[in-house]
């Protein structure tokens, strides 16, 4: 791994497994996430919680919930994923809760970066690490149908 990227990997970093002794304990982090719509200027939030719960599989389960700001609706909103392990220790494959696969995700300088094609739009990623206690990603969504930014800065909630 890289300098950009937290040790001894992903899975453990998210989990903060490197700094606790507790089996199984799950990853808590604090989420902010701006919205933009840049069709229209529309701006919006998200404020809540990510829990990255141990799998049997050295998976990760992911649940986030919050609330969400947006013109148009105010409210609580939610969203899980499924982070399986790749054969890189630097590197989890993200999954739709139905096993549909999403992008992959890590903070290594060659992996960084993903892509999704949802049809007709073109989803980007990018992942930065920033410290042992806090990540930031961006989703830069373009096509036809949505021209969006989402950033979305995480902070470790300590146990």
């Amino acid at each position: 791994m890289n300098s950009s990227s937290p040790e001894p990997g992903l899975r453990a970093y998210l989990l903060g497994s490197y700094r606790t002794t507790a089996p199984g304990a799950a990853g808590r982090w604090r989420v902010e996430r701006d919205l933009l719509d840049r069709s229209d200027g529309t701006r919006g939030t998200f404020s809540g919680v990510v829990l990255f719960t141990p799998m049997d599989d050295d998976g990760l389960f992911l649940r986030e919930e919050g609330t969400m700001r947006w013109p148009s609706f105010t409210g609580p909103a939610t969203r899980e994923y499924v982070l399986g392990p790749t054969a890189r220790s630097d590197a989890l494959d993200v999954f739709f809760p139905d096993g549909r696969a999403f992008h992959c995700m890590s903070f290594t300088t060659e992996a960084s970066n993903d892509t999704h094609w949802c049809d007709p739009d073109t989803y980007r990623v990018t992942y930065t690490y920033q410290s042992h206690d806090r990540f930031s990603y961006s989703w830069d969504v373009t096509g036809p149908r949505k021209d969006l930014l989402l950033v979305s800065h995480l902070e470790r909630i300590s146990p």
